[in-house]
C-alpha cells in the first residue's frame, strides 16, 4: 500500500510577459528603431543604421533565455518513507534526488534579503530548492515543508 502525500507541491518559474506580449513589445521596439533609422538616414548619419538592430537582437536573445527558463519545474513530495525532489529542465532531462525523511533536514539560509536559500539536507549533501521563489516565498515554502516531513515522521513512527 503506497503511504500517503503529505505534500506534493510543483515549483515552475512564473513569467508575466506572455510570447504574444513579447512579439508585440519587439515590434513595437523594431517600429521605434525604423523610425530612427529614417531620422538618421535624413541627417545623414548612415554608420549608425547597424547598431539600431542590436537593442531588438539583444532584446530578443534575453526573452528566448526568460522563455528556456521559465520551462524548469521541480516537484517535492513527501511520504513517511522518502523525500523525493524532481527537476526537469527546459529540455526534457529530469533528475531525481531521494532522501528518507527520518534524516532529512530542512535549512533556510538568510544571508540578505534577496538571497534567502531553502535546502534540504542528509549528511553532508545538499540540496538547494525553489530558487524560482521570491524570497517570501521560499520562508513559506520551507515552513510547509519542515511541517509535512514532521507529520510524515509522526505517522511513521506513531
Amino acid at each position: 500500500m503506497a503511504s500517503p502525500l503529505y505534500m506534493d507541491r510543483v515549483i515552475a518559474p512564473h513569467r508575466s510577459l506572455t510570447p504574444q506580449g513579447a512579439a508585440v513589445l519587439l515590434a513595437v521596439v523594431m517600429a521605434f528603431n525604423i523610425l530612427v533609422a529614417i531620422f538618421l538616414l535624413v541627417v545623414g548619419a548612415p554608420p549608425v543604421l547597424p547598431f539600431l538592430g542590436l537593442d531588438v537582437l539583444a532584446l530578443w536573445i534575453a526573452f528566448r533565455a526568460s522563455d528556456r527558463a521559465a520551462k524548469r519545474v521541480e516537484r517535492v513530495q513527501v511520504t513517511a518513507e522518502a523525500v523525493t525532489v524532481s527537476r526537469e529542465d527546459e529540455k526534457g532531462a529530469r533528475t531525481v534526488w531521494t532522501s528518507p525523511t527520518a534524516f532529512t533536514r530542512v535549512g533556510v539560509d538568510l544571508p540578505g534579503e534577496h538571497d534567502a536559500r531553502v535546502r534540504l539536507m542528509i549528511h553532508r549533501k545538499r540540496l538547494t530548492l525553489a530558487r524560482s521563489l521570491s524570497p517570501e516565498e521560499r520562508v513559506n515554502f520551507a515552513n510547509a515543508l519542515q511541517d509535512a516531513i514532521r507529520a510524515a515522521r509522526n505517522e511513521r513512527w506513531s
